[in-house]
């Protein structure tokens, strides 16, 4: 019997030793997840899975959803206009402004080559709207220089040539620059350009909570120059769904129309409302922490060997990491070697990656994500024969 059990006990020992060699080397790594990808991969608090449980609702196509009402009205408050409409996305809610204010086919808008606008919302605004985009470069503070976009407006006495310019559009914070802050001044400047020339303005306001914070101004005084801001709940704030766009009652009402349009009336949608006005309540204080988390993860990853980070520009809660090219990795095999620990960010184009903070990562993820960086580059230098 106690041969047996021995035997027993041995095929037991061989099978888990052989299981153990057979795992992968992600298994093994993996003791945590750190997701560093985007500030809009936060999950709901228990908060705003018990708000949307309990939300007031009723038909939103209709007009009478009680909790979209107020936080329209909520938004427009904060933004200092009239009225507002929620909208399931930042991108339908700059496409719905964008072609609320250029009815015409044809029409021209001038906006930032790096804009969000422009790069990445699959051209809706020409393949839906009609509506042709004027680029502006974009200097590395996410501005355009005012004497260029001067120079981009269309001279209305050569219409039969021309398009018609009739917006203009800027983006606070500044993604594609690192998350950088426009200012109160600087808007109001492109604001008194757009009315010398009878335009209007729009501002992409993904991250306007951020740039708010981080510049120490009231949101309503950001925009104060604008006639439309999409304001996006689902970054930084953590609300699972939603922007509101926000602009003057007659502007609001024809968006509402144009929402319809593109499918995003979406009944019942207080469910979705009050998490995001949860999210305000509980989110909002929690910024200024991500830019100082994020402060610290920048001034660490510059330290590392292999990595160069500005520090300077790092005002909110995005930082931008660059691959020295003697570092033999590219961003592609760097975010999936990170992925063996469980850390998990995006490539940002050659030899970039880039990281944001958001409400959910502490302080020891901050530090859990350098310290599987310095692994992941050591390990690529061993594999290469470097000391």
């Amino acid at each position: 019997m106690t041969r047996a059990i021995s035997s027993v006990l041995g095929i037991l020992f061989c099978y888990l030793k052989k299981r153990e060699e057979k795992l992968t080397h992600s298994e093994k790594m993996v003791v945590r997840i750190v997701d560093l990808r985007s500030d809009t991969v936060t999950k709901p608090t228990e908060a705003m899975r018990n708000a949307m449980a309990n939300a007031e609702v009723d038909d939103d196509v209709l007009g009478y959803d009680p909790t979209a009402q107020r936080l329209e009205a909520e938004i427009a408050k904060i933004t200092g206009k009239e009225a507002g409409l929620f909208v399931p996305s930042g991108t339908m809610g700059n496409l719905i402004s964008v072609l609320t204010h250029c009815q015409i086919r044809g029409s021209e808008i001038i906006l930032g080559d790096y804009s969000h606008i422009h790069i990445y919302e699959n051209g809706g605004i020409s393949t839906i709207g009609g509506v042709h985009p004027r680029t502006v470069k974009n200097n590395e503070d996410g501005t355009m220089d005012l004497d260029l976009i001067e120079a981009a407006i269309r001279d209305p006495r050569f219409e039969i040539c021309y398009p018609t310019t009739r917006l203009i559009c800027l983006e606070n914070s500044h993604a594609h620059s690192g998350g950088r802050c426009l200012s109160a001044e600087y808007t109001d400047k492109v604001g008194e350009l757009a009315k010398k020339y009878g335009l209007k303005l729009h501002i992409d306001g993904a991250r306007i909570f951020n740039a708010s914070v981080a510049l120490g101004v009231p949101v309503h005084r950001l925009v104060q120059a604008a006639d439309s801001v999409s304001v996006c709940l689902s970054k930084g704030l953590g609300a699972p769904v939603g922007s509101v766009v926000v602009g003057s009652k007659s502007f609001i009402a024809r968006a509402k129309i144009l929402r319809k349009t593109l499918g995003g009336g979406m009944r019942q949608v207080g469910v979705l409302c009050a998490a995001a006005s949860m999210a305000l309540q509980e989110n909002l204080v929690k910024l200024e922490g991500d830019h100082r988390k994020a402060k610290i993860l920048a001034a660490e990853l510059n330290k590392i060997k292999g990595l160069k980070v500005d520090v300077a520009p790092v005002e909110t809660n995005i930082v931008y990491c660059d691959i020295l090219k003697g570092s033999k990795i590219t961003e592609i095999e760097l975010c999936k070697a990170l992925e063996q620990y469980g850390l998990l960010i995006l490539p940002e184009g050659p030899l970039r990656v880039r990281f944001v903070l958001h409400h959910q990562i502490s302080e020891s993820d901050v530090h859990y994500a350098v310290s599987c960086l310095q692994r992941a580059l050591a390990g690529v230098a061993e594999e290469n024969g470097d000391k």
